[in-house]
Order: C-alpha cells, then structure tokens, then sequence
C-alpha cells in the first residue's frame, strides 16, 4: 500500500494512526521527571528516554537511553493504546490522594493531528502499556526494523 493510500485510510474514520512526526511523554513524580520522545526520521523512529534536572534555574533534558526501531513498531504501540483517543483527556487529581505521578503527551500525528493529554494520578486507558512500551523500545537494539 502506497505512503499516500495509507494516509488518506487513515484520515477516514478508522481512528488510526498512519505516521507520526513527534511524540513527548513527561512523566513526573516526588523526585523524579522523566521524558520519552520519538521522532520520525526518513527511514525510521529514534526513541529517546530523558532525566529532566533542573540547573542554571531551566530544566536540562540528560539522554539516558536512544534506540533506533522501525517506523512499523512505534506505529503498532501507539494504535494498540489507542493514543488517538487520549486527544483531550484531562486526569485531575483524586481527592484525598496525597503524591502521585503527573504526566504530559504531546504529539503530531497523521500528518498535523495534534494529541494533547495530561493528568494526575489519573490517566487514560492503555497508559501504563504505552509507557512500558516506550521503556521497551528505547531498550531496543539500534538494528531493529
């Protein structure tokens, strides 16, 4: 199937994503903020995992971990959380909760769709699978296709 028939397949109503530009991940917590981020590059995704560390009074994002994967492969994890479908979500805190995790998607898809989430303790479904997802993938060894 050609790059053109998969993008219009995915602009119609099958709620899928069909390519991607970028995808941020901020998660955050009592003493940590961590930040997952995939490009798409010609032939391939770059999966990223930053330590957020606040110095010089601005946040410095320290890449731990970078893998190279399929462009196939990020697509799959992003459509089996249903990523679309968090476009808007907004988790407030639970009452009566006293810590928890914070967390922020960005993301570009389909050619221009932007996808913002965000939440406190309070996440959208699939959540916890798309961020051991991206753990796994920056795992990834950087021949995978």
């Amino acid at each position: 199937m050609s790059l053109f028939n998969r993008i219009f397949e995915g602009n119609k109503s099958s709620g899928k994503i069909v390519s991607f530009d970028t995808v941020t991940l901020r998660e955050s917590g009592m003493r940590y903020v961590i930040e997952y981020e995939i490009l798409m590059k010609a032939d391939h995704a770059e999966v990223s995992r930053y330590g957020i560390r606040f110095a010089r009074n601005e946040d410095q994002r320290i890449l731990e971990k970078r893998a190279v994967c399929s462009t196939d492969t990020v697509l799959e994890l992003l459509n089996k959380c249903r990523i679309l479908s968090w476009d808007g979500f907004n988790g407030p805190h639970p009452k009566n909760v006293k810590d928890g995790i914070m967390f922020t998607l960005k993301a570009t898809v389909n050619e221009g769709k932007k996808i913002y989430a965000t939440g406190s303790q309070n996440f959208p479904k699939h959540y916890r699978d798309f961020r051991d997802g991206l753990n796994a993938l920056s795992e990834v060894k950087n021949n995978e296709t």
